[in-house]
């Protein structure tokens, strides 16, 4: 039997998320594994007159199969993609990716080169997305591999996943608009907590909220910072920094004018300079976002939705977003969960907005 929360999560996706329109093409990319979501997506899309393009693969990329083609190909065929693939790019009026892992470490013995070929490969692609130049909606479907990740056996995260998608995503956009109200008003964020105390500046910049339109699990108020305007440290010592198939633990950074200018970790830190290295962008702070979701309070090693675990804030470096004033280019967005429900605070402009977690005015 089909759960019935799969036919909600796809109408969900397709009505809210997409919001598709008659004789769209709309590209699905996901693995095998989510099957079941896959087909009700296939429905709710013909029921909008429109067609899918669903892409399967044994694990979550961007092009079916990319990783293992990008062992063996030779460099050369690194420098553009296919025409075909291009094509898709070009002409898919929507996109919709769906995490669903076999393995939460597939695709890691990709060596560090190749995949950085790949982010390469596939920034145009990435720039359109940010630029909202084409609909689209990254999500995630329950499987035994994420159930496991977090610690939870798989009926549990079904709830969980649930639980934190299918809310009346109406109120709880109006709840963070007025968060969002007060932040535009500030020139300066400042973040304190363990190991942390750092300033992000924001002046005439204004924020995005995601009431369940980008993102899903949406639930959160997210900005662009000034590109020069971050000094101080924050220390990720609550979680790990997640980017599939990366894990670090006790990642430090310290801003100078907007850029890292030292970092370490206690665990991963290979994979975390991999990125600050990648190209120019990479260490300028590309995000800031407040998590907001009241259906996330614990961390699951999944960074769709521990950056919106409620009375958290999140840090990406690299790519900024276009749509709300970012200036900043790169191959590389690493979104890092930072935990402030135990001491930590957030100042606007010197005045206390939030306090352990929990806001004050």
């Amino acid at each position: 039997m089909v759960d019935l929360r799969v036919q909600d999560y796809a109408r969900l996706l397709i009505e809210r998320c997409l919001d598709v329109q008659p004789r769209w093409q709309v590209e699905i990319v996901s693995t095998i594994a989510a099957r079941p979501l896959v087909e009700e997506l296939v429905r709710a899309i013909a029921r909008r007159g429109a067609y899918p393009l669903v892409r399967l693969s044994t694990l979550y990329e961007r092009r079916p199969f990319q990783h293992l083609w990008a062992e063996e190909a030779p460099e050369e065929l690194f420098e553009e993609l296919p025409s075909i693939e291009q094509f898709i790019d070009d002409e898919a009026d929507a996109w919709l990716g769906i995490g669903a892992p076999e393995n939460a470490v597939d695709g890691s013995d990709t060596p560090p080169e190749r995949r950085a070929a790949l982010a390469r490969l596939g920034a145009p692609f990435v720039q359109k997305r940010l630029a909202l130049e084409t609909p689209w909606v990254v999500c995630r479907y329950p499987t035994p591999a994420l159930a496991q990740n977090a610690g939870m056996t798989l009926r549990s995260f079904e709830d969980f996943l649930y639980g934190a998608c299918l809310l009346d995503w109406d109120e709880e956009g109006r709840k963070m608009r007025r968060i969002a109200d007060r932040f535009d008003r500030a020139s300066e964020v400042r973040i304190v907590g363990e190991g942390t105390d750092i300033k992000i500046g924001l002046e005439g910049r204004h924020a995005e909220v995601d009431d369940g339109r980008l993102n899903m699990p949406g639930g959160e108020v997210f900005y662009s910072p000034v590109e020069d305007a971050t000094e101080g440290v924050v220390h990720f010592s609550e979680f790990p920094a997640v980017q599939e198939p990366d894990e670090v633990w006790g990642v430090r950074m310290v801003y100078r004018e907007g850029r890292v200018v030292e970092a370490s970790a206690d665990r991963g830190e290979e994979a975390l300079f991999a990125k600050l290295d990648r190209d120019e962008g990479a260490r300028v702070l590309g995000e800031l976002g407040i998590g907001c979701n009241p259906g996330i309070q614990q961390h699951i090693k999944e960074t769709l939705f521990d950056e919106k675990i409620y009375g958290t804030i999140h840090l990406a470096i690299g790519q900024s977003l276009p749509t709300i004033g970012g200036k900043n280019v790169s191959t590389v967005h690493w979104d890092m969960v930072k935990d402030l429900r135990q001491g930590g605070r957030i100042e606007c402009d010197g005045e206390v907005v939030q306090e352990n977690g929990e806001w004050t005015f």
